[in-house]
């Protein structure tokens, strides 16, 4: 008799409270709960019609999907409340060792940037188009089937990690992911990915739909953004495309591909938008925003281009050597990426100054020397690369093995 009451006491609750198992006024035109945190709210049928295990697996991941849109915690709202079930998906929270204090109190904002681009970003936007159409100058770049399974497994794990609310890709500076800076593409994208930590049977398909109706929406909208938001657009549409390969598996999938095309699109449109700070050209300090900015949007390149030589490896294409990168900054130092307050990163950023008198690392200094390199230029770009390897963090000790293993 008494799981008979309760029973008829849930069918009378709305969806969204009887999911959340949280009590339901039941008001006709809307429950205070869900208005108050702006849900679609409905209710079942007394006696509904039998439905298919599909249908419910659609319902299951599209409530989950309404959840994480509203979800407040990366907005600066309250954390989920703790009565919410497994269907209701909390947006990443940040530890104070995930921001550190003095983005909070000291970064307000990221205008004023003064960024340039010192390549030509269209070749990043037809980098597809290499492996059907041969483009001049493009030296084919393969790996070995040991750096592909290692590599393969890296990029997962940042999949995995964010799908879990367990921390963010080393691409994310942390200074984004504050309450008052994160912008709505990547903090809607951290949010929404939570639906694929726990997958029913069969849900893999209405997952992949919900996660490409939003990547289309930040295509759509790529040139209303300003620089620091089309960087976290950027970010978020690597992420979502990250995750239809690795956890869906969306690999034979035809969207895939126009995913990457589109991916390509953000990207040039992002670096156009500013790859080096205009102070970083003249070794210069410039301000810790800009440098933020910059930084983040080389490490996402680089990233990008990582992640799409593994899907070349899986169609079976060519992958080919990011010339068109050349000159860029290789990744900072973890001391310059992870400083905690303005003055520990101005003080790191004097100390890069006067160590790299001559320059800092390129990218293309990881890469196979030249030909015409003679013996001495060869050791002086190792003492180069060794001096870099001495303060970088897990990012650059990635990328460095990645490329020392295909390159030599």
């Amino acid at each position: 008799m008494k799981s008979g009451r309760y029973s008829i006491s849930r069918r009378k609750a709305c969806h969204q409270c009887s999911v959340s198992k949280a009590k339901c006024d039941r008001v006709e035109s809307g429950c205070s709960r869900c208005v108050q945190r702006a849900l679609r709210c409905a209710y079942p049928l007394l006696y509904p019609p039998p439905a298919s295990p599909q249908t419910h697996t659609q319902a299951y991941i599209l409530d989950r999907a309404e959840a994480a849109r509203h979800s407040p915690g990366v907005n600066g709202g309250s954390a989920t409340p703790a009565h919410s079930s497994d269907a209701v998906i909390p947006s990443p929270e940040l530890s104070p060792a995930t921001v550190p204090r003095g983005i909070g109190s000291e970064i307000r904002d990221f205008d004023h940037l003064r960024l340039t681009c010192p390549i030509n970003a269209d070749h990043i936007a037809n980098r597809w188009l290499g492996a059907y159409i041969p483009l001049p100058d493009q030296k084919v770049k393969e790996y070995p089937a040991a750096t592909s399974s290692f590599l393969h497994r890296v990029i997962r794990s940042y999949v995995a990690a964010t799908i879990r609310g367990r921390g963010h890709p080393p691409f994310i500076h942390a200074s984004q992911l504050a309450a008052h800076l994160v912008k709505p593409p990547l903090s809607t994208c951290l949010s929404l990915v939570r639906i694929c930590e726990r997958q029913l049977p069969g849900s893999a398909g209405t997952a992949a739909d919900v996660l490409q109706r939003e990547m289309s929406n930040l295509h759509a909208q790529r040139e209303t953004y300003d620089a620091i938001t089309l960087l976290c657009a950027f970010q978020a549409y690597l992420i979502l495309t990250m995750v239809l390969f690795f956890r869906l598996e969306q690999i034979a999938n035809p969207i895939l591909r126009q995913a990457v095309m589109n991916l390509q699109e953000l990207a040039c449109a992002s670096a156009k938008s500013g790859l080096v700070c205009e102070a970083e050209r003249q070794w210069l300090r410039p301000t810790w925003e800009t440098w933020i900015v910059a930084e983040a949007n080389r490490r996402t390149l680089y990233t990008m281009y990582l992640f799409d030589g593994i899907l070349s490896a899986y169609d079976g294409l060519p992958t080919f050597l990011g010339t068109e990168l050349t000159g860029l900054p290789a990744p900072a130092s973890q001391a310059l990426w992870r400083a905690q307050t303005r003055l520990d990163w101005e003080a790191s950023y004097n100390s890069h100054l006067a160590e790299w008198s001559g320059g800092g690392l390129r990218i293309d200094e990881l890469w196979q020397p030249p030909e015409d390199y003679s013996d001495s230029d060869v050791i002086r770009r190792r003492q180069r690369v060794d001096h870099w390897l001495e303060g970088i963090d897990e990012f650059g000790t990635m990328l460095y093995a990645v490329t020392s293993s295909t390159h030599g």
